[in-house]
């Protein structure tokens, strides 16, 4: 019964689709109505975190030497689930690590279900709901307990080139980790709207994506970011590589970053103008 439905991607659009065959919709990006039989579709985007802003009295250089991080540091941040691709992520950085030894990967965030109380009831809702959206949403078969791609680690003897920080991270701390890195990796096996490139856009920090969901959307390849081809381990490698070699500007991001903002956002929702389509 809704007159407008607001989506943060073209994937989401068809979705929305698919779930009304019947009906008609006219959709844009501006937040403009119209009257008529068609129903009205905004197509915005995950906004920018702005609640994730870079400490300027951080000391950097101090931090990539506790850590033991090399010039051109590589980041994969959020919560570790299968769809993220970091299975993916860790052999194609391994490629370019025997190119080049002045590059590291730095892993920030949980393991899903290794964080977990197997025991608890409320461990098996969780699985049991995890699994039923993962069919429904993603097409996928049940992801499992046992998903850990931080083994790969060892496999490829990359202890010294990857720095893995395995806990939940504190809102206070997110910082430390965007202002350290130079890259922002987003290999994901499906996507919509990422968090994690939100948080990145606030640092002025580039994104490497897989062109899959709405990441080209975002993405422009380059121009503000890279995109690999999904479940191509030569191409990831290949757009790391390429990034070294032909950084991104930094007042690129900012300005996707200026155009994803808030404000604007809000200005779509708000926007009033209805013209007579019929």
């Amino acid at each position: 019964s809704a007159d407008t439905y607001l989506v943060h991607s073209y994937k989401t659009y068809d979705e929305l689709k698919n779930l009304f065959p019947y009906q008609k919709f006219s959709i844009n990006e501006t937040g403009e109505r119209k009257i008529g039989k068609n129903k009205n579709v905004i197509k915005l985007y995950h906004p920018v975190y702005d609640m994730f802003k870079p400490d300027p009295n951080f000391d950097v250089q101090s931090f990539k030497e506790k850590l033991k991080l090399k010039k051109n540091v590589f980041l994969s941040f959020g919560i570790i689930r299968k769809y993220k691709g970091l299975h993916n992520t860790i052999p194609a950085f391994a490629k370019l690590a025997k190119k080049r030894n002045d590059v590291s990967l730095l892993i920030v965030g949980e393991s899903f279900w290794q964080t977990l109380d197997s025991k608890k009831i409320s461990t098996r809702i969780k699985k049991i709901f995890f699994e039923t959206i993962s069919k429904i949403l993603l097409k996928k078969k049940k992801e499992g307990e046992n998903y850990n791609p931080l083994s790969l680690i060892d496999q490829y003897d990359l202890k010294d080139e990857v720095v893995v920080v395995n806990t939940y991270v504190p809102n206070e701390d997110v910082h430390k980790y965007f202002q350290a890195s130079d890259c922002n990796l987003l290999f994901y096996l499906t996507a919509t709207p990422s968090g994690v490139e939100s948080i990145a856009y606030n640092f002025n920090l580039p994104s490497i994506a897989t062109r899959v969901g709405h990441f080209p959307e975002t993405i422009k390849d380059g121009y503000n970011g890279y995109l690999a081809e999904p479940e191509n381990i030569d191409s990831m490698c290949g757009v790391m590589e390429n990034y070294i070699n032909n950084p991104i500007p930094r007042e690129r991001i900012a300005e996707t970053a200026a155009n994803m903002s808030w404000k604007n956002y809000a200005s779509a929702i708000l926007k009033n103008v209805l013209i007579d389509n019929n």
